[in-house]
């Protein structure tokens, strides 16, 4: 009669170990598989660094697979370094003044709709700024909702991409106000920051961004086309880097190239919104 004892309560102990192994279908799996040397659990922090970064689901488009996409730890809490306009004009920042292992993603235009964008941006999971210049995105301006599902946030490019320096105040303001007030009835979110065409501008722009409610401006760092990372001084994407690319037929290969050249130089991509005042 013991023994039975024994051996009924020897079962409903292994029962419980099973139940308290199993998850309850919300926690996330990571990308480091078990291991069988005694290293620390998936996802577990150690004492050698953070914990791993979670793992996401496969997924395929043409011509890329979510194995072609690096995956990045969290970014660090976001600094707010770009500082509020002054003397009647907006900051034009080439690099977020900011020492955190952080680059920044920037898209512009949209003439050109590209297919696998939207899923590739989802199956990325990153945070990108998109410049979108209202001549080019009016024919289809639902294209960009689901990127704004995954993430992405519309910024002010202009009406119709014109060189804006040397154009008059009222002309300019007419650009950057209209395409702003255009693109917040489309999405419900007025711009608040502003990439001149070209990266040209003179004090007129700067002021005129001011007045049409823009925080900042911006230039970039580096570039990307056709699948190449081209870079202003050094060869390597520095931590604030503000990376361009456009929606062109490249797509694909510009955006898997812009994120391995920031996994390489060991930073995360980050919103430029969360670094302005």
């Amino acid at each position: 009669m013991s023994i039975l004892r024994g051996l009924a309560a020897t079962v409903t102990a292994a029962a419980l170990l099973v139940t308290a192994g199993c998850g309850s279908g919300s926690r996330t799996p990571t990308l480091v598989p078990p291991s069988s040397t005694g290293s620390p659990a998936p996802g577990a922090a150690s004492p050698s660094g953070p914990a791993a970064p979670p793992a996401r689901p496969h997924v395929a488009g043409k011509g890329w697979t979510s194995d072609d996409l690096p995956v990045f730890h969290p970014a660090p809490a976001p600094e707010r370094v770009i500082p509020a306009p002054k003397d009647g004009r907006v900051e034009y920042v080439l690099r977020v003044p900011t020492n955190q292992k952080v680059a920044f993603l920037t898209i512009d235009d949209g003439f050109l709709k590209h297919p696998e964008a939207p899923k590739l941006l989802a199956a990325a999971h990153v945070p990108v700024t998109l410049f979108l210049t209202t001549d080019a995105i009016r024919d289809d301006p639902g294209y960009f909702r689901p990127l704004i599902e995954a993430g992405a946030v519309v910024e002010a490019h202009t009406i119709s991409h014109p060189q804006m320096r040397g154009m008059s105040y009222a002309a300019q303001k007419h650009q950057i106000c209209g395409s702003a007030d255009e693109l917040g009835h489309w999405y419900t979110r007025r711009p608040v920051l502003f990439r001149p065409p070209f990266g040209e501008k003179d004090d007129t722009t700067l002021r005129a961004a001011k007045d049409c409610g823009m925080r900042a401006a911006f230039m970039w760092k580096e570039t990307v086309d056709k699948g190449k990372v081209r870079y202003q001084g050094e060869h390597r994407v520095q931590p604030g880097d503000v990376i361009l690319m456009h929606f062109r037929k490249a797509f694909v290969q510009d955006f898997l190239a812009a994120l391995r050249a920031m996994h390489k130089a060991g930073l995360t991509p980050a919103l430029l919104e969360d670094y302005v005042r």
